[in-house]
């Protein structure tokens, strides 16, 4: 019995764990450092401080098959670093012959509204303006597959993070943003800029 569940726990831990490098290409990251050396670095504090609290748990305990406890936290860990990197993958509907920039702006509404307007605004809930790093399937508003004119703002990170000052009592207005460009300029950054405190909603980022 011991010996089939250390198995299961290891085989659900190492599927985790393949999981989550793989998921790990994908993410952006940060300091000039990828999201893969980012994550890994996270992997092996999970893997350290299993070892560390399984020893502990065996000193309580010394019934409790190592390998078995172990194999439990890190999968628990690796379960719980899954949900921390866990990103939605949106739809967003844009205007026929829409070119310019995408902002999605963190507001106060309950739904998603990803349906473009014509300035190339559109309204995200606070959790999903957190979680939102995948890319995000673009159509037009007859189902036209825009991916390929979609630019992001650098190779490893594909939204833009972009603060501007509001006279809202919030103070300011927080948006991701893409590109989408003509196809005569597909693969090239065109740098539009969308002035958001003329343009947004006021009511759905108060």
């Amino acid at each position: 019995m011991n010996r089939n569940l250390k198995i299961a726990t290891g085989l659900i831990s190492l599927g985790l764990l393949a999981t989550l490098i793989y998921k790990l290409t994908e993410i952006p990251g940060g300091m000039f450092l990828s999201g893969l050396f980012l994550g890994g670095m996270v992997i092996a504090l999970i893997l350290v401080g299993g070892l560390i609290l399984t020893w502990l748990t065996k000193l309580i305990s010394k019934r409790l098959p190592f390998w078995t406890v172990y194999f439990t936290i890190i999968a628990i860990a690796f379960a719980v670093f899954h949900y921390q990197l866990y990103s939605p993958t949106l739809k967003i509907v844009v205007p026929e012959n829409y070119s310019g920039e995408i902002n999605l702006v963190k507001s106060n509404v309950s739904e998603n509204i990803l349906t473009i307007d014509s300035n190339g605004i559109g309204y995200l809930n606070e959790w999903t303006f957190n979680k939102l790093y995948s890319k995000p399937i673009v159509v037009d508003e007859n189902g036209k597959d825009l991916t390929e004119q979609c630019i992001g703002f650098n190779p490893s990170t594909f939204f833009g993070l972009g603060t501007s000052a509001s006279s809202e009592k919030n103070g300011e207005i927080k948006s991701l943003s893409f590109e989408i460009v003509p196809t005569d300029k597909i693969g090239e950054k065109q740098y539009y800029h969308t002035d958001l405190t003329k343009l947004v909603d006021k009511e759905k980022i108060e």
